[in-house]
């Protein structure tokens, strides 16, 4: 049994979780928030880096620190039920409703649709998510070779693909000397909120908590098999593999701070890269798709032992083509309600995963919190849902209520008192009447 991988490995791993990372909101969305924030990109990106950067790294550490092998595990001290529940939710969001089909739609928004008349976009889109699904399928099928297509391959390509554009767009068609590093006087805090919820967009903290499968599968093919060690070494691979997404968000951002000189100001961030991007998006897209495909189909077929991986895989590769071509504008339109829904369960788990040192897997500290995460959840869900929707009367009586009612619910903000009220609340109830971790739970059990 090997007991610690050597630097090459851990890069190769590293590698490897930032191309499953590395996607479609994390292209759209920080050059999209550059454009909007302008000369207070700095605060903006702070808050950026704090939901696509800290809180998916602080998901793996949270995987790491219970010894899961998946989020099911994570999610197991609260009961099967709601651990089931959100295992099919994140992978599904992941892989079939949201993340995987914007990788399609977002490629074929920058490298293809430009080039096409406009009345082949419908027909367009089609072939090119037919062709995109299959590739990602083909390169999807053989589980153990992931690591060699992305960690190995298409990765590496990836970054130096990206150098070279930040060179391109800062030296070539930009002028690096006339990016603002110190913020404005007013909308600095705004900015700041802002790439906090925009950060969200990304699905990185789901995402973590997705591939947590993935790269435990890829540890164990590296002969690392003693859960103590393979936790250990899932953090640091988290690391390394954050680190490289935060030198890449900040470039991005301020790319877009500085386009508007020669590029106007893009809907949703994607057709800024028309004139500087083509391979790349392609590459970093692909390598998203393989990730949460794999791992939707790895955490389903062993779930579900009566659904092969391979059908699984078929079945997220055909799901997200459909999704795909309603096209990308309607999945991030009608995505957004669903993230604020799973996001504030989301970050709940990650916060009890983290405090495991301290409370254990204590049934009741679990459901506590995780009860409570859901009144945000359902708010936020209300609150974000597209205008047909949020114009009917008992949407906007809700929303009304809400906002003069719940602490921070206009900043998108609400779970946060929740959580903490949960978290803090059911510990000092544990505390005092003594209600112990139910002994039998442990990460084995189905």
């Amino acid at each position: 049994m090997k007991t610690s991988l050597s630097k090459r490995q851990y890069i190769i791993l590293g590698s490897l979780l930032f191309g499953l990372f590395f996607g479609a909101g994390n292209l759209i969305f920080p050059i999209h928030l550059g454009q909007l924030a302008a000369g207070n990109w700095g605060p903006a990106t702070i808050g950026f880096l704090l939901t696509a950067i800290l809180l998916p790294l602080l998901s793996i550490l949270a995987i790491s620190l219970t010894r899961s092998d998946s989020v099911y595990n994570l999610a197991r001290p609260v009961g099967r039920k709601f651990a089931l529940f959100f295992l099919i939710m994140i992978h599904a969001t992941l892989g079939i409703l949201v993340a995987s089909p914007r990788t399609a739609t977002t490629t074929f928004s920058i490298g293809v649709q430009p080039f096409l008349p406009k009345a082949w976009d419908g027909i367009g889109l089609i072939i090119f998510s037919a062709l995109f699904f299959g590739i990602s399928f083909l390169l999807s099928y053989n589980k153990n070779k992931i690591t060699d297509y992305v960690g190995k391959i298409l990765n590496p390509i990836l970054v130096a693909l990206l150098a070279f554009i930040f060179f391109l767009a800062f030296i070539i068609k930009g002028d690096v000397r006339n990016i603002s590093i110190f913020p404005q006087s007013t909308g600095a805090g705004s900015n700041l909120i802002n790439g906090f919820l925009q950060g969200y967009n990304t699905m990185d903290a789901l995402a973590g908590l997705g591939f947590g499968v993935t790269i435990i599968a890829a540890l164990r093919l590296f002969g690392m098999n003693d859960t103590k060690l393979r936790s250990k070494a899932v953090a640091k691979v988290g690391a390394i593999s954050m680190g490289l997404e935060a030198i890449i968000y900040i470039f991005l951002i301020a790319l877009g701070a500085s386009s508007l000189s020669y590029l106007k100001l893009t809907p949703d961030g994607g057709s800024a890269f028309t004139a500087i991007l083509g391979a790349v998006t392609f590459l970093a897209c692909i390598t998203s798709c393989i990730g949460m495909m794999t791992a939707l189909s790895e955490d389903w077929s062993q779930r579900f032992p009566k659904l092969s991986y391979h059908f699984c895989l078929g079945l997220t590769s055909i799901g997200a083509f459909i999704v795909a071509n309603f096209g990308l504008d309607q999945i991030i339109a009608y995505s957004t309600p669903l993230l604020s829904f799973i996001y504030p369960l989301a970050i709940a788990l990650i916060a009890l995963g983290l405090l495991n040192p301290f409370i254990g897997k204590n049934a009741f500290i679990y459901r506590t919190t995780i009860i409570l995460s859901f009144i945000p959840a359902i708010l936020d869900f209300i609150h974000t849902m597209p205008p047909f929707f949020a114009n009917m009367g008992w949407a906007k009586a809700i929303n009304g209520w809400a906002a003069g009612t719940i602490p921070l619910f206009a900043q998108g903000l609400d779970f946060f008192p929740f959580l903490l009220i949960g978290l803090l609340g059911s510990w000092a109830i544990a505390k005092i009447f003594n209600i112990a971790p139910a002994a039998s739970l442990s990460n084995n059990n189905h």
